[in-house]
């Protein structure tokens, strides 16, 4: 299963290589999907390693941000492995419950994707404080962008999970580990 989480992990970085930051953490929902799978498949931390993984190789890939991908990459999967564990969802042979699955990484994409904007919104306050440099990428708050975060977030998780759920469902339960 270690496999499985490095390839998850690869085709992160494959996804995150070829849009551009700020526009990856937009598409979102193929690493939603991938980090699900990745918590389906190995119990309490399969998603951070798949982030992690991820979000290393990204970083490695793109300096500037490096940092910034890292963690938010990994917390990701952490908040996945999070909201897995306290719905109590298994993956099994059985298969997985479609609705704790979609609420659950619903609620990790709504997190990720509000500490992350808040993060790069917050960030040049914090660097003009400390007499650090800000970054070029520094996205300008607004009530816009404040609602399409809250409303995109779980949509987009929402979608994810279903994605996730339909694909262990119909293809990957037969692969599950049984305790």
């Amino acid at each position: 299963m270690v496999f499985t989480v490095s390839l998850f992990g690869s085709i992160i970085f494959i996804v995150n290589m070829f849009l551009p930051p700020p526009i990856n953490y937009m598409f979102v929902a193929p690493q939603a999907v991938l980090l699900a799978l990745s918590g389906l498949f190995i119990k309490n931390v399969g998603a951070t390693y798949a982030g992690a993984i991820g979000g290393l190789l990204t970083a490695l890939g793109s300096p500037g941000l490096g940092i910034f991908t890292f963690i938010a990459t990994t917390l990701f999967g952490a908040l996945i492995d999070t909201t897995i564990f306290a719905l109590k969802i298994k993956g099994s042979p059985k298969g997985v419950n479609r609705n704790r699955l979609i609420t659950a990484i619903a609620i990790s994409t709504m997190l990720i994707g509000m500490i992350t904007y808040s993060a790069s919104v917050m960030s040049p306050t914090i660097f003009e404080q400390t007499g650090i440099p800000t970054l070029p990428l520094i996205i300008q708050r607004s009530y816009i962008l404040d609602a399409m975060v809250i409303f995109m977030g779980p949509v987009t998780g929402a979608t994810a999970g279903y994605a996730a759920a339909y694909l262990w469902n119909k293809y990957l339960k037969s692969l599950a580990l049984t305790p």
